[in-house]
Protein backbone atom coordinates (compact mmCIF):
# COMPACT_ATOMS: atom_id res chain seq x y z
CA UNK A 1 0.00 0.00 0.00
CA UNK A 2 1.27 3.54 -0.67
CA UNK A 3 0.58 4.90 2.42
CA UNK A 4 2.46 2.07 4.02
CA UNK A 5 5.52 3.30 6.53
CA UNK A 6 8.88 1.57 6.77
CA UNK A 7 9.85 0.76 9.78
CA UNK A 8 13.51 1.09 10.65
CA UNK A 9 14.69 -0.68 13.68
CA UNK A 10 17.65 1.57 15.56
CA UNK A 11 21.02 0.37 17.40
CA UNK A 12 21.71 0.28 20.86
CA UNK A 13 24.43 2.09 22.24
CA UNK A 14 26.72 -1.47 22.47
CA UNK A 15 25.23 -2.58 18.92
CA UNK A 16 26.61 1.00 17.31
CA UNK A 17 30.19 0.64 19.14
CA UNK A 18 30.32 -3.22 17.80
CA UNK A 19 29.91 -1.96 14.82
CA UNK A 20 32.36 1.09 14.89
CA UNK A 21 34.96 -1.19 16.94
CA UNK A 22 35.05 -3.46 13.68
CA UNK A 23 35.84 -0.87 11.24
CA UNK A 24 38.58 -0.03 13.47
CA UNK A 25 41.40 -2.41 11.83
CA UNK A 26 43.94 -2.26 14.51
CA UNK A 27 41.61 -3.04 16.69
CA UNK A 28 40.03 -6.20 14.85
CA UNK A 29 43.36 -7.23 14.30
CA UNK A 30 44.08 -6.99 18.86
CA UNK A 31 40.96 -8.45 18.66
CA UNK A 32 41.70 -11.34 16.59
CA UNK A 33 45.32 -11.98 18.04
CA UNK A 34 43.95 -12.05 21.92
CA UNK A 35 41.37 -14.72 21.03
CA UNK A 36 44.23 -17.18 19.35
CA UNK A 37 46.35 -16.20 22.00
CA UNK A 38 43.55 -17.24 24.78
CA UNK A 39 43.10 -20.50 22.43
CA UNK A 40 46.60 -20.97 22.14
CA UNK A 41 47.40 -20.87 26.08
CA UNK A 42 44.45 -22.82 27.18
CA UNK A 43 44.21 -25.53 25.16
CA UNK A 44 47.78 -25.25 23.04
CA UNK A 45 50.03 -27.76 26.04
CA UNK A 46 47.16 -30.43 25.65
CA UNK A 47 47.64 -29.95 22.17
CA UNK A 48 51.40 -29.99 22.15
CA UNK A 49 51.38 -32.78 24.77
CA UNK A 50 49.06 -34.67 22.21
CA UNK A 51 51.61 -34.22 18.91
CA UNK A 52 54.92 -34.17 20.51
CA UNK A 53 54.22 -35.75 24.29
CA UNK A 54 56.15 -32.78 25.81
CA UNK A 55 54.27 -31.67 29.52
CA UNK A 56 53.30 -28.36 30.03
CA UNK A 57 56.56 -27.48 31.85
CA UNK A 58 58.29 -28.65 28.47
CA UNK A 59 59.91 -31.73 29.41
CA UNK A 60 59.19 -34.72 27.15
CA UNK A 61 57.25 -37.82 28.16
CA UNK A 62 60.47 -40.27 27.38
CA UNK A 63 62.34 -38.10 29.16
CA UNK A 64 65.43 -37.15 26.93
CA UNK A 65 66.42 -33.93 26.99
CA UNK A 66 68.79 -32.12 24.94
CA UNK A 67 69.59 -28.96 26.47
CA UNK A 68 69.63 -25.70 24.55
CA UNK A 69 68.80 -26.78 21.27
CA UNK A 70 68.07 -24.36 18.57
CA UNK A 71 64.85 -23.94 17.12
CA UNK A 72 64.01 -26.87 14.80
CA UNK A 73 60.84 -28.73 13.61
CA UNK A 74 60.24 -30.74 16.97
CA UNK A 75 61.13 -27.80 18.65
CA UNK A 76 59.65 -25.08 17.32
CA UNK A 77 61.55 -21.95 19.64
CA UNK A 78 64.34 -24.83 20.60
CA UNK A 79 64.78 -25.55 24.05
CA UNK A 80 66.14 -23.65 27.58
CA UNK A 81 69.31 -24.40 29.59
CA UNK A 82 67.57 -27.39 31.25
CA UNK A 83 66.38 -28.95 27.85
CA UNK A 84 62.59 -28.19 28.26
CA UNK A 85 60.64 -27.08 25.37
CA UNK A 86 60.69 -23.16 24.77
CA UNK A 87 57.17 -23.74 23.18
CA UNK A 88 55.43 -25.40 25.83
CA UNK A 89 56.93 -23.04 28.34
CA UNK A 90 55.76 -19.73 26.60
CA UNK A 91 52.58 -21.41 26.48
CA UNK A 92 52.34 -21.90 30.45
CA UNK A 93 53.63 -18.99 30.72
CA UNK A 94 51.16 -17.16 28.78
CA UNK A 95 48.63 -18.98 31.43
CA UNK A 96 50.13 -16.78 34.26
CA UNK A 97 51.02 -13.88 32.41
CA UNK A 98 47.39 -13.68 31.15
CA UNK A 99 45.77 -14.56 34.07
CA UNK A 100 47.63 -12.10 36.76
CA UNK A 101 46.53 -9.28 34.01
CA UNK A 102 42.71 -10.28 34.23
CA UNK A 103 42.72 -10.83 37.91
CA UNK A 104 44.55 -7.93 39.24
CA UNK A 105 42.49 -6.26 36.87
CA UNK A 106 39.26 -7.48 38.01
CA UNK A 107 40.54 -6.86 41.97
CA UNK A 108 41.33 -3.35 40.81
CA UNK A 109 37.92 -3.23 39.51
CA UNK A 110 35.66 -4.17 42.54
CA UNK A 111 38.18 -1.56 45.03
CA UNK A 112 38.05 1.34 42.57
CA UNK A 113 34.81 1.75 41.12
CA UNK A 114 33.07 1.13 44.53
CA UNK A 115 35.83 3.61 45.82
CA UNK A 116 35.24 6.25 43.47
CA UNK A 117 31.19 5.78 42.96
CA UNK A 118 31.03 6.27 46.50
CA UNK A 119 33.04 8.88 47.02
CA UNK A 120 31.31 10.87 44.31
CA UNK A 121 27.56 10.47 45.25
CA UNK A 122 28.32 10.97 48.97
CA UNK A 123 30.54 14.12 48.07
CA UNK A 124 31.15 16.57 50.71
CA UNK A 125 33.80 15.83 53.05
CA UNK A 126 33.78 12.23 52.95
CA UNK A 127 34.57 12.50 49.37
CA UNK A 128 36.96 15.29 49.40
CA UNK A 129 38.99 12.75 52.78
CA UNK A 130 38.50 9.79 50.09
CA UNK A 131 39.99 11.72 47.24
CA UNK A 132 42.79 12.94 49.47
CA UNK A 133 43.76 9.11 50.37
CA UNK A 134 44.23 8.69 47.00
CA UNK A 135 46.62 11.81 46.11
CA UNK A 136 48.75 10.15 49.32
CA UNK A 137 48.75 6.92 47.66
CA UNK A 138 49.49 8.47 44.29
CA UNK A 139 52.77 10.40 46.00
CA UNK A 140 54.63 6.84 46.14
CA UNK A 141 55.46 4.90 43.09
CA UNK A 142 53.37 2.12 42.99
CA UNK A 143 55.88 -0.81 42.07
CA UNK A 144 57.37 0.30 44.90
CA UNK A 145 54.31 -0.06 47.00
CA UNK A 146 54.16 -3.82 45.14
CA UNK A 147 57.77 -4.74 45.91
CA UNK A 148 57.65 -3.86 49.71
CA UNK A 149 53.52 -6.03 49.90
CA UNK A 150 55.54 -8.46 48.48
CA UNK A 151 58.44 -8.55 50.35
CA UNK A 152 56.46 -8.51 53.81
CA UNK A 153 53.90 -10.73 53.15
CA UNK A 154 55.91 -13.32 50.87
CA UNK A 155 57.28 -16.13 52.02
CA UNK A 156 56.59 -17.49 55.99
CA UNK A 157 54.53 -14.79 56.53
CA UNK A 158 52.30 -15.33 53.25
CA UNK A 159 48.24 -14.50 54.62
CA UNK A 160 46.64 -17.79 55.92
CA UNK A 161 43.85 -16.65 53.17
CA UNK A 162 46.41 -16.55 50.54
CA UNK A 163 47.76 -20.09 51.28
CA UNK A 164 44.05 -21.82 51.65
CA UNK A 165 43.65 -20.44 48.06
CA UNK A 166 46.81 -22.27 46.99
CA UNK A 167 46.29 -25.48 48.86
CA UNK A 168 42.82 -25.27 47.63
CA UNK A 169 43.97 -25.38 44.01
CA UNK A 170 47.93 -26.52 43.80
CA UNK A 171 48.07 -29.54 47.13
CA UNK A 172 49.70 -28.39 50.50
CA UNK A 173 53.05 -26.42 50.68
CA UNK A 174 52.62 -24.79 47.56
CA UNK A 175 54.63 -21.96 47.65
CA UNK A 176 54.48 -20.72 43.80
CA UNK A 177 51.00 -20.69 43.69
CA UNK A 178 50.89 -18.91 46.91
CA UNK A 179 53.38 -16.19 45.36
CA UNK A 180 50.96 -15.92 42.23
CA UNK A 181 48.21 -15.58 44.41
CA UNK A 182 49.77 -12.91 46.32
CA UNK A 183 51.16 -11.25 42.77
CA UNK A 184 47.10 -10.79 42.00
CA UNK A 185 46.36 -9.08 45.32
CA UNK A 186 49.20 -6.63 45.22
CA UNK A 187 48.84 -5.86 41.75
CA UNK A 188 45.08 -5.26 41.84
CA UNK A 189 45.84 -3.29 45.21
CA UNK A 190 48.08 -0.88 43.55
CA UNK A 191 46.25 -0.49 39.93
CA UNK A 192 42.48 1.01 41.50
CA UNK A 193 43.42 4.34 41.96
CA UNK A 194 42.93 5.85 38.63
CA UNK A 195 40.28 3.23 38.42
CA UNK A 196 38.35 4.94 41.29
CA UNK A 197 38.63 8.53 39.73
CA UNK A 198 37.61 7.94 36.33
CA UNK A 199 33.99 6.64 37.91
CA UNK A 200 34.46 9.26 40.98
CA UNK A 201 33.93 11.50 37.64
CA UNK A 202 31.10 9.85 35.86
CA UNK A 203 29.28 9.57 38.95
CA UNK A 204 29.76 13.39 39.74
CA UNK A 205 28.12 14.12 36.16
CA UNK A 206 25.53 11.49 37.03
CA UNK A 207 23.86 11.89 40.24
CA UNK A 208 21.81 14.79 39.77
CA UNK A 209 20.77 13.38 36.47
CA UNK A 210 16.44 12.93 36.62
CA UNK A 211 16.71 9.25 36.95
CA UNK A 212 18.70 9.34 40.43
CA UNK A 213 16.22 11.82 41.48
CA UNK A 214 13.28 9.43 40.59
CA UNK A 215 15.00 6.83 42.71
CA UNK A 216 15.49 9.10 45.44
CA UNK A 217 11.53 9.85 45.84
CA UNK A 218 10.57 6.00 45.46
CA UNK A 219 12.81 5.69 48.43
CA UNK A 220 16.05 3.83 47.27
CA UNK A 221 18.96 3.85 49.64
CA UNK A 222 21.75 5.12 48.81
CA UNK A 223 23.82 1.59 48.38
CA UNK A 224 20.88 0.91 46.07
CA UNK A 225 21.37 4.49 44.10
CA UNK A 226 24.82 3.75 43.55
CA UNK A 227 25.37 0.09 42.72
CA UNK A 228 22.14 0.18 41.05
CA UNK A 229 21.37 2.94 39.02
CA UNK A 230 24.74 4.82 38.84
CA UNK A 231 27.35 2.19 38.77
CA UNK A 232 25.95 0.62 35.42
CA UNK A 233 25.68 4.01 33.69
CA UNK A 234 29.56 3.81 33.85
CA UNK A 235 30.24 0.74 32.27
CA UNK A 236 31.88 2.40 28.73
CA UNK A 237 34.81 4.02 30.56
CA UNK A 238 35.20 1.49 33.11
CA UNK A 239 35.07 -0.85 30.20
CA UNK A 240 37.90 0.96 28.03
CA UNK A 241 40.03 1.62 31.40
CA UNK A 242 40.01 -2.23 32.20
CA UNK A 243 40.68 -3.01 28.78
CA UNK A 244 43.97 -0.47 29.13
CA UNK A 245 45.05 -1.91 32.52
CA UNK A 246 45.61 -5.29 31.78
CA UNK A 247 48.54 -5.05 29.43
CA UNK A 248 50.18 -2.15 32.03
CA UNK A 249 49.70 -5.19 34.61
CA UNK A 250 50.96 -7.55 32.40
CA UNK A 251 53.94 -5.53 31.92
CA UNK A 252 54.56 -4.64 35.83
CA UNK A 253 54.39 -8.62 36.68
CA UNK A 254 57.06 -9.09 33.63
CA UNK A 255 59.00 -6.38 35.47
CA UNK A 256 58.88 -7.95 38.78
CA UNK A 257 59.61 -11.70 37.16
CA UNK A 258 62.20 -10.13 35.86
CA UNK A 259 63.74 -9.06 39.32
CA UNK A 260 63.12 -12.04 40.82
CA UNK A 261 60.10 -11.15 42.91
CA UNK A 262 57.12 -12.52 40.48
CA UNK A 263 56.66 -15.93 39.76
CA UNK A 264 58.26 -18.40 41.13
CA UNK A 265 59.43 -21.89 40.22
CA UNK A 266 58.10 -24.40 39.22
CA UNK A 267 55.77 -21.90 37.56
CA UNK A 268 57.12 -19.37 35.16
CA UNK A 269 55.60 -16.10 33.19
CA UNK A 270 56.54 -14.49 30.53
CA UNK A 271 58.27 -12.16 32.24
CA UNK A 272 60.68 -14.87 34.45
CA UNK A 273 61.29 -16.64 31.03
CA UNK A 274 62.63 -13.27 29.71
CA UNK A 275 64.74 -13.04 32.99
CA UNK A 276 65.95 -16.55 31.96
CA UNK A 277 66.81 -16.02 28.43
CA UNK A 278 68.76 -12.71 29.25
CA UNK A 279 71.45 -14.81 31.34
CA UNK A 280 72.24 -16.64 28.17
CA UNK A 281 71.78 -13.98 25.37
CA UNK A 282 74.94 -14.01 23.58
CA UNK A 283 75.02 -17.64 23.07
CA UNK A 284 71.52 -18.88 22.88
CA UNK A 285 69.19 -15.60 21.72
CA UNK A 286 66.24 -17.56 21.13
CA UNK A 287 65.29 -18.11 24.90
CA UNK A 288 64.90 -14.33 25.19
CA UNK A 289 63.52 -13.93 21.52
CA UNK A 290 60.48 -15.62 21.63
CA UNK A 291 59.15 -15.24 24.95
CA UNK A 292 59.81 -11.43 24.37
CA UNK A 293 58.08 -11.14 20.87
CA UNK A 294 55.20 -13.34 22.37
CA UNK A 295 54.56 -10.95 25.31
CA UNK A 296 55.06 -7.89 22.67
CA UNK A 297 52.71 -8.73 20.85
CA UNK A 298 50.26 -9.64 23.41
CA UNK A 299 51.08 -6.23 24.52
CA UNK A 300 50.11 -4.05 21.64
CA UNK A 301 47.29 -6.50 20.62
CA UNK A 302 45.36 -5.41 23.80
CA UNK A 303 46.22 -1.67 23.45
CA UNK A 304 45.28 -1.99 20.11
CA UNK A 305 42.05 -3.03 21.58
CA UNK A 306 41.78 -0.72 24.38
CA UNK A 307 42.19 2.39 22.21
CA UNK A 308 39.51 0.64 19.34
CA UNK A 309 37.10 0.47 22.41
CA UNK A 310 37.95 3.90 23.68
CA UNK A 311 36.64 4.93 20.13
CA UNK A 312 33.62 2.88 19.69
CA UNK A 313 31.79 4.51 23.16
CA UNK A 314 33.41 8.09 22.99
CA UNK A 315 30.28 9.73 22.29
CA UNK A 316 32.64 12.75 21.21
CA UNK A 317 34.10 10.61 17.49
CA UNK A 318 30.32 9.58 16.97
CA UNK A 319 29.44 10.41 13.36
CA UNK A 320 26.11 11.25 13.11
Amino acid sequence: MANEVEIVKGASLWQDAWKRLLKNKLAVFGLVVMAIMAFAVIFGPMILYWATGFTADGIPENGDLIKSFPPSLLHPMGTDEAGRDLLARVLQGGRISLMVGVISTFVSLIVGVSYGAIAGYIGGKIDNVMMRIVDMIYAIPYILIVIVLLSVFGGQNTPGWIQYLSETFGGAGNQGLSQIFLLFFALGLVSWLTMARVVRGQVLSLKNQEFVLAAKATGVSTFGIIFRHLVPNTLGPVIVYATLTVPSVMLTEAFLSYLGLGVQAPFASWGSLASDGVKNIAIFPWQLLFPGLTMALTLFSLNFLGDGIRDALDPQTRKF
